[in-house]
């Protein structure tokens, strides 16, 4: 079930995901909206799997993307905005909906998902997080998110501009880009190789990512930052 239906077509108390996204830069090859379209078509094929009544809202395309400031086309909340548009957000749908998932698809959204949830959940509203996560993935525009997009959105991803970008270790460029952001460690955006990126790739991150994110839903318990997970998870990036 999608928005695209009137409110009486609507089944009484329904799981409800939303997915979050950004719209960020994410090399001279992918899309602004590469991790909307992620999340959004996450979404869907995770509702496909759930056996209770699930909607999928319109995906929030605006996150927390300062980091991408130093780049044209970046488009960011901000961490408080951020937090603030979900709890807005989640007091509404919980006065019809029975469960509320957020489903993020941008690693920068984590700190303001982690406040927002917390306070929801003391509040008592049914609602957590998950990742669009798979093991192995690399960091951003690099293989992994090129392979998503080649097999998701092919005609949106140019592969003559796709070149290697900054290759170390995401866990040891984490206090520069904290420090002077993604323009300051790789002049392209880009955070990994993304030239050996294949549909074929993509398909099977794709489905793994699927099955993990409805693994959690069906399966799984909400961790101390609001996250769902279950014993097989990718753990969630706080």
């Amino acid at each position: 079930m999608s928005a695209d239906l009137p409110w009486p077509a609507l089944p009484s108390s329904p799981t409800v995901l939303v997915p979050l996204g950004s719209t960020e830069q994410h090399g001279p090859h992918l899309p602004l909206h590469t991790d909307t379209t992620i999340a959004a078509a996450v979404a869907q094929a995770c509702a496909a799997r759930l056996a209770a009544p699930v909607m999928i809202a319109p995906a929030l395309a605006y996150g927390a993307s300062g980091e991408h400031q130093g780049f044209p086309g970046t488009m960011s909340l901000g961490t408080e905005a951020l937090r603030f548009l979900s709890i807005e957000l989640v007091r509404s749908i919980s006065l019809w909906a029975g469960r509320i998932v957020i489903v993020n698809g941008h690693g920068g959204n984590v700190r303001g998902l982690v406040a927002a949830v917390t306070q929801l959940r003391s509040e008592r509203h049914h609602v957590a997080w998950v990742p669009c996560a798979a093991d192995g993935a690399d960091a951003h525009a690099g293989r992994s998110e090129t392979s998503l997009m080649l097999h998701l959105a092919p005609h949106l991803v140019d592969l003559t501009c796709a070149k290697p970008g900054n290759l170390t270790p995401l866990p040891r460029l984490m206090p520069d880009i904290i420090a002077r952001g993604i323009a300051g460690v790789s002049p392209s955006g880009v955070l990994g190789d993304p030239t050996a990126a294949s549909a074929q790739e993509g398909q099977r991150l794709f489905d793994r990512m699927a099955e993990d994110v409805a693994a959690r839903i069906s399966d799984g318990h909400v961790d101390q930052n609001g996250c769902l997970m279950h014993l097989r998870a990718v753990p969630c990036q706080t």
